[in-house]
């Protein structure tokens, strides 16, 4: 197992109290395996990934271990975690075309970065290069400001960079949500390429686009006000979803894996619960068309089937509907 994450929970300080984003997540990577993190904005994504690298000073470590190849990283210790920074778990973060600093030259930058880390430029100076071409970059953009390239080369470029060291889990934070159409693509295919030739052994995209985790991702975990909800294989997700608000949330796009479509797409009512003092029980609740008494208890997420689990407490009633 790759990754364990047990029970985890993270909190933003505000003048307000505590944003509670991530309350009580549970769940696994395999080796080798891709999943794709879904769900509405503020549900918590980002959230997630940023806190298995610790990578925001504004949260808080409040409850529950994540462990890496079976051993516990130090996620509530932030000089602790820079040891384990792109070499055991690294990020695309969600803005990465301008996470280069914008003063220095990409390969003085990447010197710097590996020097930091104990290693010299010139012994991964012909690993880059090989790299580099891989995603369709000559060598001369190592002498380049980031300013000099294109929207899509920078994303590139920043994903050769975060897969340098061969991290062990990679987090892809919403990684074509600038992109045009045809980079999309290709970004996501590169995504599946450096999983297949062993640059990362997991991965975890974070994206609110279905579409395109469905084409690379094994399994799919779809999050709600700081909950995982369910989590199944992405065909199963995509072409057989359980809980309420995956259906709805399917519901809400175009038809994932089709060409065309003539379904017509329906809105979500409402909104999410605001974190700061989320309800009680289910937290789909005021959104849900099957909320019942039994809802303002919190459902545990229980397995369906092989691989495939929810939490709600109308799973049988939702199949029925369906």
């Amino acid at each position: 197992m790759s990754l364990e994450v047990n029970d985890l929970r993270v909190h933003y300080r505000t003048l307000k109290g505590d944003v509670r984003a991530l309350d009580g997540v549970s769940f696994d990577v395999a080796d080798g395996e891709i999943v794709g993190l879904a769900g509405e904005s503020g549900c918590g994504k980002t959230t997630l990934g940023k806190s298995l690298i610790r990578l925001d000073g504004r949260m808080r470590h409040v409850g529950g271990t994540v462990a890496l190849d079976g051993e516990e990283l130090p996620i509530g210790d932030d000089r602790a975690m820079n040891k384990r920074r792109f070499k055991d778990v690294s990020i695309i973060p969600q803005y990465s075309m301008s996470a280069m600093n914008p003063t220095r030259r990409i390969g003085r930058m990447i010197a710097d970065l590996l020097g930091s880390r104990g290693i010299a430029y010139r012994d991964l100076k012909r690993e880059l290069v090989q790299r580099l071409e891989l995603v369709g970059l000559p060598e001369k953009v190592l002498d380049n400001y980031p300013i000099e390239l294109s929207g899509g080369m920078k994303q590139r470029m920043v994903m050769v960079i975060s897969t340098l060291l061969d991290p062990s889990l990679l987090i892809a934070d919403e990684v074509t949500s600038a992109l045009d159409v045809s980079n999309q693509k290709a970004v996501a295919e590169t995504l599946v390429r450096f999983r297949d030739m062993g640059f990362v052994k997991s991965m975890i995209v974070v994206t609110h686009d279905l579409s395109l985790v469905y084409q690379i991702a094994d399994t799919i975990m779809v999050m709600y006000a700081g909950r995982i909800v369910e989590k199944a294989s992405a065909e199963t997700i995509v072409k057989a979803p359980q809980h309420p608000y995956t259906k709805a949330l399917i519901s809400a796009l175009p038809e994932v894996g089709l060409e065309y479509g003539d379904r017509k797409l329906k809105s979500i009512p409402g909104k999410p619960p605001q974190l700061l003092n989320p309800p009680t029980g289910c937290r789909f609740r005021a959104r849900c068309p099957l909320a019942g008494d039994e809802c303002a208890e919190q459902p545990p997420l229980v397995g369906i089937d092989r691989g495939h689990e929810a939490a709600c407490w109308k799973l049988e009633e939702s199949n029925a509907r369906a």
